[in-house]
């Protein structure tokens, strides 16, 4: 059976995700950005959160975990790093698999943002919580890694199905336009980013994406070696466009 995906901004410019199993009915949030508003948008679905599965350790991904768990005694996947937030029930790490219902999530490390980041994959329906390691048009920024971790965790969801939706934690998408115009010229990119900007204009989500428009397109994703992607990523560190 397939999932079933709402999608909620919050905070400032994060993407909350509820993620429900069709055939169980069972209920993950994918991290928690924000708890009472995670739970106001489950409590309108109807739907009871029993897993919050965590990406990383950053308060605007775990900082809900307490609430959401103390209001539905939702079971704490992440990370161990996650501890450094709230505690975790179960510690998960490369190659673990998740089951909620008869879904099932495999984890990828993903390091670079943090450390101990890691990537939620459901193969079966195509779909990839990446949370700050992958952004539309862009990448997340390097508080605790290197460049060649974050490059190696990049080439993990570069292998994805092109098809696969990919599901990033923050809407930074037109800001990562405005640096890959100014890095590449490709016809493509252009294209893509006038879209976006108008997207945005009309005050819709550019997220999801897919990991076929991020090769296609993304400066970190097309960078050939690691000294391309840190000189890219040390750039948009400073890129005041």
């Amino acid at each position: 059976m397939p999932i079933a995906i709402h999608q909620f901004p919050c905070l400032t410019d994060n993407y909350g995700f509820l993620v429900r199993d069709e055939g169980s009915g069972d209920c993950a949030t994918i991290d928690a950005p924000d708890g009472e508003a995670v739970l106001r948008e489950a409590d309108k679905l109807g739907w009871k959160i029993g897993l919050i599965l965590n990406t990383h350790w950053h308060p605007d991904h775990a900082g809900g975990n307490a609430v959401i768990k103390a209001q539905t005694g939702a079971h704490v996947v992440g990370p161990q790093e996650v501890e450094r937030t709230s505690p975790v029930d179960r510690i998960v790490v490369d190659g673990d698999r998740v089951q909620l219902g008869g879904t099932e999530f495999e984890v990828i490390a993903t390091g670079g943002h943090t450390l101990g980041h890691i990537s939620y994959h459901d193969a079966a329906d195509e779909v990839a919580f990446v949370g700050d390691t992958l952004f539309a048009l862009g990448c997340g920024r390097l508080f605790e890694g290197t460049a060649a971790q974050m490059f190696e965790s990049l080439a993990r969801l570069k292998v994805l199905p092109p098809t696969t939706r990919v599901f990033c934690a923050h809407e930074y998408t037109a800001a990562n336009a405005r640096f890959a115009l100014s890095v590449d010229s490709d016809p493509a990119l252009a294209a893509r980013a006038a879209e976006v900007f108008a997207t945005r204009e009309r005050g819709e989500p550019t997220v999801p994406t897919t990991i076929g428009l991020e090769l296609e397109t993304n400066p970190f994703l097309k960078a050939q070696d690691v000294a391309r992607f840190a000189e890219l990523r040390a750039g948009k560190d400073g890129f005041k466009g």
